[in-house]
């Protein structure tokens, strides 16, 4: 069978170019929020973007391993709005979401019956991955709904993503302390990166 011509390359072809389209989506909405003064978000998408710029390159070595040169493909693609984050978040969940339980799934299935093993394996490898976003985009989408993006009904500790600074309370300050940072950079401690917390073994 010419791979050209197989279902498992229309698949590696659409993930890729779907990838993309993440991968840029989620450097607008970083840019977005960081306009808007809201680090913590843009981090969040800056995060999201260099994890669905790997998952890109996956699907490109697979495609190059084949001699596969040029990307031909029809499909579509969201397109979301420019600056209001509450939607973008929750759009991002509903497209992570359709992604890992329904298109990789779809896709991998695609690849299995060609015995595509690996390929089908690495979609539902990164469906979990997509998955995983999913989750990520519909907490931060209903922490601004609930208005408790910066906002606890308890003590709770923040930390300043820009120096680390750790504050305990219902709010972080509005200014940081120790580095002078606006308060859009302070995240729960807990939904930090690499966050030890102390007395905690590691697993």
């Amino acid at each position: 069978m010419d791979f050209a011509q197989s279902q498992t390359c229309e698949a590696l072809m659409r993930a890729f170019a779907g990838e993309c389209q993440a991968h840029t989506r989620y450097l607008l909405a970083a840019k977005a929020a960081a306009a808007q003064q809201l680090h913590v978000l843009r981090q969040a998408f800056e995060f999201t973007a260099k994890q669905e710029l790997i998952h890109a390159q996956l699907f490109a070595q697979r495609l190059q391993q084949q001699g596969i040169t040029e990307i031909r493909v029809s499909a579509g693609y969201p397109l979301d709005p420019a600056d209001d984050l509450q939607q973008i978040l929750s759009l991002a969940a509903q497209h992570e979401t359709h992604e890992a339980q329904e298109i990789y799934l779809q896709l991998a299935d695609s690849c299995a019956r060609e015995n595509s093993a690996a390929e089908a394996a690495l979609f539902r490898q990164i469906a979990k991955i997509e998955q995983s976003h999913a989750e990520r985009f519909s907490l931060l989408a209903q922490l601004m709904r609930d208005g408790a993006l910066f906002r606890s009904g308890e003590q709770t500790v923040w930390m300043c993503l820009n120096c680390g600074h750790l504050h305990t309370g219902t709010e972080p300050p509005q200014r940081c302390p120790v580095c002078g940072e606006a308060q859009g950079f302070a995240v729960r401690e807990q939904l930090a990166p690499f966050t030890l917390r102390q007395g905690e073994p590691l697993q």
